[in-house]
């Protein structure tokens, strides 16, 4: 193992040592020797198979077999969630198949960030997450099940389905994946799309045609943004099987894949005599890989706060400096959109998550012996799924990268650390990726221009008043004050703006999507302005310093004068109406800061 990757382990190991020992002690405790069903009462019992069939009823009525939760976050909306419709009734047939019995016990929201960019519904995006994880709980709340499969991909679903399973992490479990969509107009064809109808050169109907031609079909978003990333970080840290992330939609090995995982559930059950529970089988070194793998891949800035918030409720403390330090340990291994040309179905047929496993692995930058849903040992994991006449098999994986434009070797990186710093300075802490910033980018220092809304910097951009060097400060956007929308109608106006040779950059206490990347930007900053954050006494005009080397990120001006301002304060201004948005007051009062996960969920008890 990489002795620096080794010793943030034992760090972070450190640092959990009593929230991880009452998080276990919690766990077991809820460890049922028989069926979990077996502590109601015949009432009780009898309200929970009231509408199964007869032989789903003999099987629960007994104390011998499993009953597995569905939880899916299924809607016919969101393209990555459309293909979901079919897997309970393919579940249940293949649980029944093993003499188990498996029951929908409640689906999730699924809010797709894509449709909500820049609108009123951005503001519940992230908050959509902590319900997600209550919504889970609360089907799993009726104590019928031995075991959950969750159904879920994208942006905050996934996060709010591993913090709901770790919060149950007395429950083996099984994240399913669905796939994503086939590959359709390039996403860098896309991206310079969207900068000519920034820029006016083609009107809504060129603009629709591209983003038709590249989100076009059933399936997940083919560049690597948040969806992609979590299901990369799921199945490093062993909770998908081997290979499942990226096999299309639709497609029989994607139900033969299905039906595996739905089998496989029930040979982890305290039934199976094989008892490996979640929360046991989550520990310190699994996150650590989450963490290596996001990074090896320039993966998507909105994990920093994911991951942090579903470790937190496995009782694991990860902070903003494990990231950074772990980037530095290393490399960068993939190029895949916006960190290069390639999708993600083109880093499936480069060689996948079985070659990204056998690189990290084989290098030492893994913890190898750590528990999965397919047993110990990450090893397994370069091996990859294939259908030989009908039969689900698993073959070894590629040794070498089929196209070295989008999978690397350790040995010659991309780049040789992970693309992702941490940056501090009087202005507080924040996150900065820069595994997709272009070479001279790294360091800027321009006077800022002062926005407290993302449609405020495009309306600049489009009267023509940014044509110059200038940190774009785009404030009172963090979790309290509206809930931590992504910016991302910024990244057209801001990439036209470097593209024409102005040095230009953007600090935020608001996220960016997943997507984003060749603009500097120093996100995610804490403490965000309507908590006192210094960015709130920002000026226009005052020099700032972004140092992407150094890490420093600074407001150059003098204390003294520092002192004197008054800090600007937040306008609602309609931004808390709407939509929705009067409904999330509270969970929006609650949430914590983005570098303790931007989470409402957790008290000091956990």
């Amino acid at each position: 193992m990489n002795k620096q990757i080794l010793q943030i382990t034992q760090r972070i190991i450190n640092r959990s040592k009593d929230s991880r020992s009452a998080y276990l002690e919690k766990i077991a405790a809820e460890k049922s020797t028989t069926v979990h069903r077996a502590s109601l009462s015949c009432g009780n019992l009898a309200h929970g198979f009231a509408a199964c069939g007869k032989e789903d009823k003999a099987r629960l009525r007994g104390v011998n077999h499993s009953d597995i939760a569905i939880v899916s976050s299924y809607n016919d909306m969101l393209s990555a969630h459309q293909p979901y419709h079919s897997y309970p009734q393919i579940i249940k047939n293949a649980i029944k198949e093993t003499g188990g019995v498996a029951q929908f016990a409640g689906g999730v929201p699924a809010m797709c960030d894509g449709v909500t960019q820049g609108q009123p519904g951005m503001d519940l995006s992230l908050m959509s997450r902590d319900v997600i994880a209550m919504s889970t709980a609360v089907a799993l709340s009726h104590n019928m099940f031995d075991g959950a499969l969750m159904l879920g991909i994208c942006d905050k679903i996934v996060p709010g389905l591993l913090i709901a399973s770790m919060t149950f992490g007395h429950l083996p479990t099984v994240f399913v994946p669905a796939g994503p969509m086939p590959s359709g107009l390039p996403n860098k064809e896309k991206a310079r799309v969207r900068q000519q109808f920034a820029q006016g050169e083609v009107g809504t109907e060129e603009l629709l045609a591209a983003e038709s031609a590249s989100y076009h079909s059933a399936g997940t978003c083919t560049f690597f943004g948040t969806a992609n990333s979590n299901q990369l970080v799921v199945e490093v840290m062993g909770l998908h099987l081997p290979g499942a992330s990226f096999v299309a939609p639709n497609t029989p090995l994607r139900e033969a894949l299905t039906k595996a995982a739905a089998r496989q559930v029930t040979r982890l059950t305290q039934q199976s005599g094989n008892y490996m529970p979640i929360g046991k089988m989550i520990d310190e070194r699994s996150i650590v890989n989450a963490i290596v793998a996001l990074l090896a891949t320039g993966g998507s800035t909105n994990l920093t706060m994911h991951i942090i918030a579903f470790a937190k409720a496995a009782g694991i403390i990860i902070n903003f400096q494990d990231f950074n330090d772990l980037s530095d340990a290393v490399p960068l291994l993939t190029r895949i959109y916006p960190n290069g040309h390639a999708d993600i179905n083109q880093f499936q047929q480069a060689g996948g998550m079985a070659l990204l496993f056998k690189e990290l692995i084989d290098a030492g930058l893994v913890h190898e012996d750590v528990e999965t849903i397919c047993g110990r040992g990450l090893r397994r994991y370069t091996q990859q799924p294939v259908l030989e006449n009908g039969e689900l098999k698993w073959l070894d994986g590629a040794t070498s990268s089929g196209d070295s434009e989008v999978i690397a070797t350790v040995a010659k990186p991309f780049k040789n650390d992970g693309g992702l710093k941490v940056m501090k300075g009087n202005l507080g802490t924040s996150v900065l990726k820069t595994s997709s910033l272009r070479e001279g980018s790294f360091v800027i220092k321009a006077p800022a221009v002062v926005f407290e809304d993302q449609h405020q910097l495009v309306s600049a951009f489009q009267a023509g008043e940014l044509d110059k060097d200038f940190i774009a400060v785009v404030r009172f956007q963090g979790p309290k004050a509206r809930g931590m929308p992504e910016l991302h109608k910024l990244t057209p106006p801001l990439g036209v703006l470097q593209d024409k040779g102005f040095k230009v950059a953007l600090v935020t206490d608001g996220r960016m999507s997943g997507a984003s990347g060749k603009v500097p930007a120093a996100i995610h900053l804490c403490p965000e302005a309507v908590d006192g954050g210094l960015i709130a006494k920002i000026q226009n005009g005052d020099m700032l310093l972004l140092d992407g080397e150094s890490g420093e990120l600074s407001l150059l001006v003098d204390d003294a004068e520092l002192a004197a301002r008054q800090a600007d304060t937040f306008n609602v201004n309609g931004h808390h109406q709407g939509m929705g948005r009067e409904l999330f007051g509270v969970m929006r009062r609650n949430l914590s800061s983005a570098d303790t996960g931007a989470c409402s969920l957790f008290d000091d008890g956990l």
